[in-house]
């Protein structure tokens, strides 16, 4: 089981204690994005901590690792967070980021799974044909709505193009509808709070017979 956390402490971010409390409610791997750095002390927690990963295209000198190999159920998986660059960060090159990772780990793995944390639908499209055949799956996360595309590419690579969010259905991105609208509509410094109400639990399961075959299904559970 893979989940991005990177949202899942109280105003952005991830702390070391909802970090752990994941893991031990049976997370294999956490992944990240661009708010990975919110909570201060998550930095020492990614120096020691592998399962809990940021995307590998920020620059060599940041805490923690940017992918893992898990052993699971007998098989190596290979689990890799990138960040898109468009209209995000200014980050080195997600698809030479991978092909590096790819190249460097080549026969240490039998699955492979991208997080790729990205804005535009089109590079998380781009970077999914790119290496399909090559990875099991690319799944796109960040914008927090889950897409209609969940598909197998034409050589075999699962593909969502985002998985959605895990949160409350009663807001904005999982914030208070009413500060969402009042920024909009004045311009003005907002203090977000969370949503509160029903919640809905979005994600994708895939299978794969060790790459011989491969299937993808997004889900939506109510909690």
């Amino acid at each position: 089981m893979i989940a991005n956390g990177e949202n899942a402490s109280s105003g952005n971010g991830l702390s070391p204690f909802d970090a752990e409390m994941l893991l031990q409610c049976g997370v294999d791997v956490i992944t990240s994005g661009n708010h990975i750095w919110k909570k201060n002390d998550i930095k020492a927690f990614l120096d020691s901590n592998n399962k809990v990963l940021r995307p590998a295209n920020y620059p060599s000198l940041c805490p923690g690792n940017g992918y893992t190999v898990m052993d699971s159920n007998g098989f190596r998986i290979l689990v890799v967070n990138l960040m898109g660059t468009v209209y995000m960060e200014s980050l080195a090159c997600p698809f030479d980021t991978l092909e590096g990772i790819l190249r460097r780990e080549e026969g240490n793995y039998d699955l492979s799974v991208i997080d790729f944390h990205a804005e535009a639908t089109s590079e998380k499209l781009a970077l999914a044909y790119e290496f399909d055949g090559r990875v099991t799956a690319v799944v796109g996360t960040h914008t927090h709505v889950q897409t209609a595309d969940a598909r197998v590419l034409p050589k075999g690579t699962a593909f969502i193009t985002d998985l959605g969010m895990c949160g409350p259905v009663d807001g904005i991105l999982g914030v208070r509808k009413e500060e969402v609208i009042s920024k909009f509509r004045t311009k003005m410094p907002v203090r977000f709070a969370a949503a509160s109400g029903s919640i809905l639990l979005c994600g994708a399961v895939i299978e794969s017979n060790n790459n011989a075959k491969v299937s993808i299904e997004a889900i939506q559970m109510d909690l």
